[in-house]
């Protein structure tokens, strides 16, 4: 895996074999930052990581200047991971050892975007437990946006907040977000 863009462009990050992650393809990773990168300032959100794996997305945005990362994942290895490779590159990420749905559960971070790679065999029942859980508990900037990462294959665009979704070769990304406020002239 590398870094595509920003301070650490290029830079490549290999993780042991054993760990059990499915790292974004950097084709979608490259459509996903330029779809950001049209709405946000990356020095100036803050982002939170769930079902984070080896960190390939906070990685990113590090790289681009975003300071406030917080990444989840149950799997120590993983998280021990991104722990050493964060150190390594002196990247402001904040990595915890957690059930990624009894952190949304039990925090009060708030973030402007929080983005979710949850296993592609997840069945659509705990896919919408994700953006419950994160409307529900209020963990979404006003303005800001859960992209959640799943296969093709999986339709999650009836679930409330949903806004659309991106098709990456086998990958797709959801965006939810809160309905826009008309604003008084």
């Amino acid at each position: 895996m590398r870094i595509i863009s920003g301070l650490y462009k290029g830079r490549r990050i290999t993780a042991p074999k054993k760990l059990p992650a499915r790292p974004t393809t950097d084709m979608a990773k490259e459509a996903l930052f330029n779809i950001l990168n049209n709405t946000y300032y990356f020095d100036d959100v803050s982002v939170l990581d769930l079902f984070a794996g080896i960190g390939s997305i906070s990685y990113e945005f590090a790289s681009r200047g975003t300071t406030k990362i917080t990444c989840v994942d149950q799997e120590a290895d993983c998280i021990k991971f991104i722990n050493d490779t964060a150190e390594g590159f002196e990247m402001p990420i904040d990595a915890i050892k957690s059930d990624v749905f009894k952190f949304l559960e039990g925090t009060t971070l708030k973030s402007t975007i929080i983005f979710a790679d949850p296993p592609y065999a997840f069945p659509v029942e705990e896919f919408s437990k994700i953006p419950q859980l994160v409307f529900e508990n209020n963990l979404l900037e006003a303005d800001g946006v859960l992209i959640v990462e799943h296969s093709k294959h999986t339709n999650i665009s009836n679930l409330e907040h949903y806004k659309y979704s991106k098709s990456y070769g086998g990958n797709m990304f959801s965006f939810f977000g809160y309905p826009e406020t008309e604003s008084e002239d």
